[in-house]
């Protein structure tokens, strides 16, 4: 809520957190922090815009695209990020407006879809410091970038969770539990006016989105054992109660997961998580499965760093109720004079919903970020997008390309 008022305090705050360029400047002093706003103008060229009526067709009579459409946008990014360090109250809050102005150079009715989102990110922890201590945080999204699995592209998302933790410490911090609760909600609507062809399911049509609207209760519980002076014994556990606000066919889920294993530095330079467990849902389908995560970090240098890992993951879905993620996935980060950062990660999904659907997801992401001076940098660079379904439609099935290229000015 803190920063739902931020937000529309200073503008309304992008995936997954608020991507702010490095700190940099003097910025605002604000109290025993300081305050840096900043300013990211991007352009990107989408092969994968979303669903558009051909030229001199009325959108409002419907119909449908053959694929997704492409366009050059242009980003305008203002943000803020405020950190405040303290042993009593440490806050931080990260947040942009991105406004996306489709230029219609590429698809004549795509700036119909121009809109306002952005993100912020809050983190405010009390006596972090102390053997017990209370973490409140929020997270916002509005893009394209939906976290519903079974939603096909061309759909525009709203995000928001807010989350407590309660970190206990005791005795000289070996021995670690952290009970938490969450709740989370997420909002649909199309970023086109028609459908993609051969679609015959609704999770493939933008359109009709909004019926997976839903929210989630999670509580959980983490823990940490340093059994040795690097290697610690870990849990992770919790449960999540899913229900959806506008669909009555989408099964509800009350799914609880519990996983355990190690982690620690196998060598000054290698360190490695493993753990494994057991997912199980209660209500709904009452499915079950065995999830587990193997990851490994390999610092070559102080500037050049390898990740790699594998993860098989239940979770809760509109339309089916369940669905596991095989995921494997990779990433590389070298660092050159100082300034000169690239990047480049990987992953590959393998999806199963219950019902026997199967879907197929490829990322890719790489480039590089340049800082011409402490309050100035640059970033390139090109990710492509690809996802193939047992189930027909074109919402499920495409390529997606983008480039771009992003000026980010910070004080």
């Amino acid at each position: 809520m803190l920063a739902l008022l931020a937000l529309g305090g200073t503008a309304t705050a992008q995936e997954s957190s608020v991507a702010a360029p490095p700190t940099g400047g003097n910025g605002f002093k604000v109290g025993s922090g300081r305050l840096h706003p900043y300013f990211d103008l991007e352009t990107r060229l989408d092969s994968g815009v979303g669903y558009f009526a051909s030229p001199g067709v009325d959108p409002s009579t419907g119909g449908v695209s053959p694929d997704l459409s492409g366009e050059l946008a242009v980003h305008f990014r203002p943000g803020f990020k405020l950190d405040i360090p303290s042993p009593t109250l440490a806050f931080n809050l990260n947040g942009n407006l991105d406004y996306v102005l489709y230029t219609g150079l590429l698809t004549p009715n795509s700036g119909s879809a121009s809109r306002l989102q952005g993100a912020a990110d809050l983190l405010a922890r009390l006596n972090p410091d102390t053997p017990l201590s209370l973490e409140v945080s929020d997270q916002f999204v509005r893009s394209d970038r939906t976290r519903t699995a079974a939603i096909g592209a061309g759909v525009l998302s709203l995000f928001n969770e807010a989350r407590v933790k309660v970190p206990w410490r005791p005795g000289g911090g070996a021995v670690e539990l952290a009970p938490n609760a969450a709740y989370a909600v997420e909002f649909f609507e199309p970023l086109g006016a028609t459908s993609p062809v051969d679609c015959t399911e609704g999770v493939c049509n933008p359109v009709t989105a909004e019926q997976f609207d839903y929210g989630n209760l999670h509580f959980g519980l983490e823990g940490r054992w340093r059994f040795l002076p690097k290697t610690a014994v870990v849990l992770d556990s919790g449960v999540d109660l899913r229900s959806y606000f506008n669909d009555s066919t989408s099964p509800d889920a009350t799914l609880v997961r519990a996983m355990a294993g190690v982690a620690g530095l196998v060598s000054p330079k290698i360190a490695v998580l493993a753990k494994a467990g057991w997912g199980q849902d209660f209500s709904g389908t009452g499915g079950g499965t065995v999830i587990a995560q193997l990851e490994g970090t390999y610092l070559y240098s102080p500037t050049l760093s390898f990740k790699a890992g594998y993860l098989r993951t239940l979770e809760p879905v509109a339309a089916y109720g369940l669905f596991t993620d095989n995921r494997g996935y990779g990433e590389a980060r070298a660092l050159f004079g100082g300034k000169l950062t690239m990047h480049l990660g990987a992953s590959v999904d393998f999806l199963g919903f219950n019902g026997g659907r199967s879907d197929t997801l490829i990322q890719l992401d790489v480039g590089p970020e340049y800082q011409f001076r402490p309050w100035l940098s640059g970033a390139a660079g090109y990710s492509l997008g690809s996802r193939s379904s047992s189930l027909g439609g074109g919402g499920l099935n495409y390529t997606r390309h983008e480039g771009y290229a992003r000026l980010s000015v910070m004080y």
